[in-house]
């Protein structure tokens, strides 16, 4: 079994800044790409921010310059510092990790967090 978990979420003015973690839990042999999304009300969802194991990070064009991916790989963590929050920022945030559980790697997704910028 394996569990991402989001903290780090909340109501901000626009301007302020956050920071994201997921922590990867359970039987986990490898992770490899760890990522953020979002999705804000009545829109898809869409990448804000990957990482890969080796640390080669890559983002959104609305976000670049101001949001910073990380991770530690020894506490199976990943961050998203997000930074001159915009209201358009405003969503609720899932991370992502592709996990080798048993035989295979595999998607798994966190439950999320509401990110809120008020303007």
């Amino acid at each position: 079994q394996v569990q991402l978990v989001e903290s780090g979420g909340g109501l901000v003015q626009a301007g302020g800044s956050l920071r994201l973690s997921c922590a990867a839990s359970g039987s986990i042999l490898s992770i490899n790409r760890m990522s953020w999304y979002r999705q804000a009300p009545g829109k898809q969802r869409e990448l804000v921010a990957g990482i890969a194991s080796g640390g080669r990070s890559n983002y959104a064009d609305s976000v670049k310059g101001r949001f910073t991916i990380s991770r530690d790989n020894a506490k199976n963590t990943v961050y998203l510092q997000m930074n001159n929050l915009k209201p358009e920022d405003t969503a609720v945030y899932y991370c992502a990790a592709e996990i080798l559980h048993t035989v295979r790697f595999r998607d798994y997704w966190g439950q999320g967090t509401q990110v809120t910028v008020s303007s």
